[in-house]
């Protein structure tokens, strides 16, 4: 097995928050705490219960159709607050991208915090990263926090970890999983605890090694909105990068998939990744409720859209399908921007929280 290859360093870790200190809670994308306030209550409830935690309200946490300049001044003020330590957003959404520029990037970076969020927040983790900055890949209020029945026990020990620990963590692939989340617009399946299925686990792809990297990605479709947008940047500043992949609740088709990331291969960005990491992809919505078998034809057609691209592109990358990341439950935590290690011989992943 090879030496670990550090081609790369970390951004720089904020200080963590402690029990009993004072974390913002806020809407940055989707205000859907006005529209599922039991769900919201629900998740404030295990964030004071069981991480001893102090949410912190801004005025557009609730506000269903606040302006992004209203959403970027909250979200800059959670940052400038020096009795705040971290940020944690209620849920993603779809136009982000439309509050980043109006964020005040000189407060931010002057007053570092760990920042949650996955989905529509990649838009802000990926702007923290170029301020230098660690994010964390996950954490939902209303998904996660707010989970019917009881919080999973992985996602629940992931969070912690990453809410409270400075150090190497364990990644571990799910016996069980759900994509398929209770109707919110019915308060009593709160109670209920989701319809879990068997997993399948991980699927390793690639040479046998180990590589360290700081981690780049999140969601797929919005990755490919920011290359659009010209807000990623120069291919040299992911060399030796891990890259981390998932698909939201839109359920793009493998052709879509292929074709965002031919356009990274085209770019040359995507051959600078050392490794790449796959969230299971979600493959069930109301919207678009697919069978067990749509269900295992989607992930199927997923990965091989992605291992289609990488041979042409990054064909000496490792890639790791099926991680319990995004949008699934459990949701294992990723620092954005910090450390991966992933060894494809031993067969296990880690990160530094």
């Amino acid at each position: 097995m090879s030496a670990v290859n550090r081609s790369t360093e970390p951004k720089r870790y904020p200080a963590k928050p402690q029990p009993g200190d004072r974390v913002a809670v806020l809407s940055p994308s989707a205000g859907l705490p006005a529209v599922f306030p039991h769900v919201y209550e629900l998740g404030l409830r295990r964030l004071r219960d069981e991480f001893g935690l102090i949410p912190v309200e801004y005025p557009t946490t609730r506000a269903a159709d606040a302006h992004p300049r209203e959403r970027a001044r909250d979200l800059t003020a959670a940052f400038a607050d020096p009795t705040i330590t971290a940020v944690l957003a209620t849920v993603g959404g779809d136009d982000l991208i439309t509050v980043v520029p109006h964020l005040d990037g000189e407060v931010i970076a002057a007053n570092p915090k760990p920042y949650f969020g996955y989905s529509d927040n990649t838009n802000v983790l990926a702007y923290l990263f170029e301020l230098g900055l660690v994010g964390y890949h996950g954490g939902s209020v209303l998904v996660h926090l707010g989970r019917p029945g009881s919080m999973h026990p992985a996602t629940a020990a992931s969070l912690r970890a990453a809410l409270f620990t400075t150090d190497w963590y364990e990644l571990a692939p799910a016996k069980q999983y759900s994509d398929e989340p209770s109707d919110w617009r019915d308060p009593s399946t709160l109670a209920d605890e989701p319809v879990m299925f068997p997993s399948d686990g991980w699927r390793w792809h690639g040479p046998q090694n180990r590589v360290e990297g700081p981690v780049w990605g999140g969601n797929l479709e919005i990755l490919g909105w920011l290359l659009q947008a010209g807000r990623v940047g120069p291919n040299e500043a992911y060399a030796g990068h891990v890259l981390l992949l998932e698909t939201s609740e839109e359920i793009p088709s493998d052709v879509e998939v292929f074709r965002i990331l031919r356009n990274m291969g085209e770019r040359g960005l995507l051959a600078k990744f050392s490794a790449v990491l796959v969230g299971r992809p979600k493959a069930w919505d109301f919207e678009q409720p697919n069978t067990a078998e749509q269900k295992r034809e989607h992930t199927e057609a997923q990965r091989a859209a992605v291992l289609k691209v990488l041979a042409e592109y990054n064909p000496d990358a490792i890639a790791v399908f099926g991680l319990d990341v995004g949008h699934t439950d459990p949701q294992l935590i990723i620092p954005y921007g910090g450390l991966a290690r992933v060894d494809s011989t031993a067969r296990r992943i880690t990160v530094h929280y």
